[in-house]
């Protein structure tokens, strides 16, 4: 394994991968990813979360690429299995205010300016829900052995993901559209020191900061129980 920061590792797999300008953070920072606690208070988070249940939902899609190149969009429940909801003007404006905040210190932590920012998905699992491993910006190239050989780049404009959970991981369901059990957050090349994958088990009103490209490819474990629900985000920098 290769040292990322002080307490995080990555695979060896990329020692042999040619990854050109991929954003990395500081390997002096304890973390390679940055976790902003409370940038939702939870009495937000409840509100949110009591409003997005009520409205419609649409399943969310995956970025497919054909032979000629061109970027497509389709549901394929084999890889992903998630509800999309839109995020209403109060909540939207909310959001970019608390971002605006907190920008500052996300740019100093990874040593970049943020130039645009996509607009908010509102992400919603519920039990049996889930999304397979992937980069924000890639897709993996595997060979007829199934081994990783390498990844190509479809989304160039993310350089930085965030997520911010509305609602709380526990390990047992208790208060069920307010937390939930399973869904961890899952870095499938991040490893602590006694070699076990980095998995991200938040509080209600967590955001979690990190690169978009593949040393941080991650996937939502299934979610056991409860209600799940994230507004994701990314951004280009320079």
């Amino acid at each position: 394994m290769m040292q990322m920061s002080t307490y995080v590792y990555c695979d060896a797999l990329f020692e042999k991968l040619d990854l050109k300008n991929v954003l990395l953070p500081s390997p002096y920072r304890d973390f390679p990813y940055l976790i902003i606690k409370n940038f939702f208070p939870k009495e937000v988070c409840r509100d949110l979360v009591s409003l997005v249940q009520k409205d419609e939902k649409v399943k969310a899609k995956i970025k497919k690429e054909s032979i000629s190149g061109v970027i497509g969009s389709a549901v394929v429940e084999k890889y992903r299995k998630t509800n999309m909801a839109q995020l209403d003007d109060y909540y939207e404006k909310y959001y970019a205010e608390q971002f605006s905040q907190y920008k500052p210190e996300i740019e100093a932590y990874f040593s970049v300016a943020i130039a645009l920012s996509t607009k908010v998905q509102v992400l919603e699992y519920t039990k049996g829900f889930f999304y397979m491993k992937h980069a924000d910006d890639s897709s993996e190239i595997i060979n007829k052995a199934k081994e990783t050989v390498g990844f190509k780049v479809v989304a160039p404009q993310r350089k930085l993901s965030t997520v911010l959970f509305a609602t709380s991981h526990v390990s047992h369901k208790e208060e069920e559209s307010q937390c939930f059990s399973g869904g961890e957050l899952m870095f499938n090349y991040l490893f602590d020191s006694k070699g076990s994958p980095i998995e991200i088990k938040p509080e209600a009103g967590d955001m979690i900061v990190f690169p978009s490209n593949p040393y941080f490819s991650h996937e939502v474990l299934p979610v056991e129980d409860g209600y799940r629900l994230t507004l994701v985000q990314w951004h280009d920098t320079v």
